[in-house]
């Protein structure tokens, strides 16, 4: 009998060797784990061994495209907690991420998602997600706090009740809090208690409560920070302060600061004497910037040239008076060491051609020598000037020497 040329089967080979009904378990979830939850559950028409293949699934995903998908399918009526419960019920292992999105016009039964957080506080819950539109903040119950293998949690216009007993999330690395108030508890204590924490965004948390300087400092193995200073439980606030809280951060790799609603106080000589190198920040970002005052200016500029490392800039601008701001005096830049910059590129938004503005670019483009574009949104309605002000803008920035030879510079009018 003739042996099969290299790379020939017989068909009864082909037949009995079924790759994909003896894949391994743990295979098959990794696959089912990558498609939308609507085509995981389908698979079970691939044949009768797959029938069931689906409630192996671990990542379980509830987001806005499933919710369009279901409407598409049978109206709003379709995305409701009956036919969730019905998935979940029928998942036989741990199930290490689950994502709930509710629509604004959509309002779930508060009842049955804390059911749903219970049950998965006892399947081993790694990712939580949670993104309520509805005006009204979701209650979720003290549940969520058993879930102690949480490593990354991010909720959306929800109330938490921490229970007293909580002892923090050991293993927890993202938290992303936006509309989320704390109605018993300290948020700072809450953040303490996660030691591990790599990624922290906090924004719009108006009740969420103050933060003490001191709590948020403990987290140093922070790579990525987005935080409103309005929330630091200082009354005193001032650049040199903020400039040492970010010094705390030596993982630090990607900064947003919000200045809105954050007063800052002048300070000495003496006070403001503060010798800090970030040197792991790649990119920052501060919003806003008032360009009108000498102090938050001034902490613009430090926090650059205290940035060795740094290749993405992103500045708005903002101006609290309406009159024209005086320009700032080079020789009150004379303590910050202006060195060579590794920027890459820049981006300003709300600009109105002040010198104040015209003066920070002018000491961008001469001190980064691997800049490649600055992107500059002006606001044309409120440009210093009207239309002579535009020529006069565009002209000086022409002039200013470049220590680049590729920076491109683009000016939006807007």
């Amino acid at each position: 009998m003739m042996e099969p040329a290299p790379g020939e089967y017989n068909a009864s080979e082909l037949a009995s060797e079924d790759i994909i009904s003896t894949m391994p378990e743990n295979v098959i979830t990794h696959i089912l784990d990558r498609l939308p939850i609507q085509y995981a559950v389908r698979t079970a028409i691939l044949s009768r061994n797959w029938r069931f293949k689906w409630t192996l699934l671990s990542h379980v995903v509830f987001d806005k495209k499933f919710s369009e998908h279901l409407a598409r399918l049978g109206g709003e009526n379709w995305y409701d907690e009956r036919n969730m419960n019905r998935i979940l019920l029928h998942l036989k292992g741990s199930i290490t991420k689950f994502d709930l999105y509710i629509p604004n016009d959509k309002k779930l039964d508060a009842k049955d998602i804390n059911h749903w957080v219970m049950f998965l506080s006892r399947k081993g819950i790694e990712e939580f997600n949670l993104k309520n539109m509805n005006l009204e903040p979701l209650k979720l119950s003290s549940h969520l706090f058993s879930c102690v293998k949480l490593e990354c949690l991010m909720l959306r216009n929800c109330s938490l009740y921490p229970a007293p007993t909580f002892r923090g999330f050991p293993n927890l690395l993202s938290l992303d809090l936006y509309q989320v108030a704390f109605e018993n508890g300290n948020f700072g204590d809450f953040i303490v208690q996660s030691p591990l924490l790599e990624f922290l965004k906090v924004s719009n948390c108006d009740s969420i409560g103050k933060v003490k300087m001191a709590e948020i400092a403990k987290l140093k193995n922070l790579k990525w920070l987005s935080f409103p200073l309005c929330m630091l439980d200082n009354i005193a606030i001032t650049g040199s302060l903020i400039i040492r809280l970010v010094g705390h951060f030596s993982k630090l790799q990607e900064l947003y600061l919000d200045l809105r609603m954050c007063r800052f106080l002048g300070e000495s000589g003496a006070a403001k004497s503060v010798c800090t190198s970030f040197r792991c920040l790649s990119t920052l970002i501060l919003y806003p910037i008032d360009f009108g005052s000498d102090i938050k200016l001034l902490f613009a500029f430090e926090m650059i040239w205290s940035s060795p490392e740094l290749q993405t800039l992103k500045i708005t601008a903002t101006y609290n008076d309406a009159v024209l701001p005086l320009a700032i005096c080079s020789s009150a830049l004379n303590h910050i060491s202006m060195g060579q910059l590794k920027l890459r590129f820049v981006v300003f938004k709300s600009f109105r051609g002040s010198e104040n503005e015209i003066y920070l670019i002018k000491n961008l483009l001469a001190c980064s020598p691997f800049l490649k574009k600055i992107d500059i949104y002006v606001n044309q309605s409120m440009m210093y000037g009207g239309e002579n002000g535009k020529l006069m803008f565009a002209t000086k920035l022409l002039e200013f020497h470049r220590a680049s030879t590729a920076a491109e510079v683009k000016i939006y009018w807007s």
